[in-house]
């Protein structure tokens, strides 16, 4: 238990003493959650009514870290640490009673304890974050415990579209235009819960346009067949629903959404973000919490239908890489699987390659090659 300042003193120390059972007293109501003014003591008088309350009460049972069942001939000893704790719960008692801020402003769940929220990230990190402090494990409750991802935005709203400007020809609503699709496609993509269910991701597929050789009917393929050469986790994030669900309805995001011109007539979004998914299994009330760590790079442009054969309204897809965190090796069936702490082992193929750590966003994402699976140093 923190430390808790004692309450002021005054300078007032002529006033007249009070009797022991005034003082016993005030400490009774204040530990029942009285408001009683508090009267002037010496703190040794405090101290004696204080110890003749523990003598009758037993301690109020605040207690930090696990408890553990004491040795023979510790009796003394866990005697006099019950009295310790006894005085300063009622120290804490009293000092609520005289001045309330000091201690309710240090209660765990209060928002002025808690670890704030980080700021939109602007540009590349030069490093890979820290864990939590005590690096504690996930559960049902916390699932981002011990996470960077803790202190990272959550949902859409980590989204965030930088300001819209003319850029290549382009007016300033077009590429406000672009910014809201790619977004959307984002969204829709790795958020939507019915596509983490894995259901069509219509509403992404809506975003890109028919007009772009290829990609729209390979896409279609992988969600109908998937396969190793036609996989929709190139760019959707979906998981069994006869395997795992999320753990609770909080997908933490971390990265950052940028402009570029391209061509004349072209505008370029640029996108690289971070997904961080708890996970269950399915009809398992009580077993562990697992993450995924997906991170995806993506640039899709607004192409002006004046100038370039496309469809308006849609944006083309120039390049998407991504990567996997926890996740088996070699399944192409259209999910993720991801593995707990608890599994015997991988489900799919051992991993090979290289040891990378999902969190670090200071290194670009550029694909990998067939097979390529490594492992992760941590999720």
């Amino acid at each position: 238990m923190s430390s808790v300042p004692p309450p002021e003193r005054s300078d007032d120390e002529s006033a007249p003493s009070i009797s022991d059972e005034q003082l016993e007293s005030f400490l009774r109501e204040a530990a029942e959650g009285g408001g009683a003014p508090a009267p002037k003591e010496p703190s040794a008088r405090a101290r004696m009514v204080a110890a003749r309350l523990r003598d009758q009460e037993e301690p109020a049972p605040w207690r930090g870290g696990p408890q553990s069942t004491p040795a023979r001939g510790s009796r003394d000893r866990r005697r006099r640490a019950g009295a310790v704790a006894g005085v300063l719960v009622l120290a804490a008692v009293a000092v609520v009673a005289l001045r309330p801020s000091l201690v309710l402003d240090r209660l765990p769940g209060d928002d002025a304890s808690a670890q704030p929220t980080l700021a939109a990230e602007t540009a590349r990190p030069t490093g890979a974050p820290a864990n939590a402090a005590g690096s504690p494990q996930a559960t049902r409750e916390h699932p981002f415990a011990g996470s960077p991802a803790e202190r990272w935005a959550e949902g859409a709203d980590a989204i965030v579209v930088p300001e819209a400007k003319a850029l290549s020809g382009l007016g300033k609503d077009d590429v406000a235009f672009a910014l809201r699709r790619a977004k959307e496609l984002l969204v829709a993509a790795n958020l939507d819960p019915a596509v983490l269910r894995g259901e069509r991701p219509d509403e992404a597929l809506d975003v890109l346009d028919p007009k772009q050789p290829e990609l729209l009917p390979k896409l279609r393929r992988s969600l109908s067949a998937p396969d190793a050469d036609h996989d929709p986790l190139r760019l959707f994030t979906r998981f069994d629903p006869e395997e795992t669900r999320l753990a609770g309805d909080v997908v933490k995001v971390r990265g950052r959404m940028t402009l570029a011109a391209g061509e004349p007539g072209v505008v370029k979004v640029d996108a690289d973000y971070t997904f961080v998914y708890p996970l269950v299994r399915v009809n398992d009330e009580d077993g562990p919490v697992a993450r995924t760590i997906i991170r995806r790079e993506i640039t899709l442009t607004l192409n002006d239908p004046a100038r370039w054969n496309v469809t308006e309204g849609k944006l083309l897809m120039e390049k998407y890489f991504s990567e996997y965190g926890n996740t088996d090796c070699d399944v192409h069936d259209g999910y993720l699987h991801p593995g707990f702490p608890d599994d015997d082992g991988p489900g799919g193929a051992r991993p090979t390659g290289p040891s990378t750590d999902p969190y670090d966003r200071s290194r670009p994402v550029t694909g990998s090659e067939p097979g390529d699976c490594g492992q992760v140093t941590r999720t």
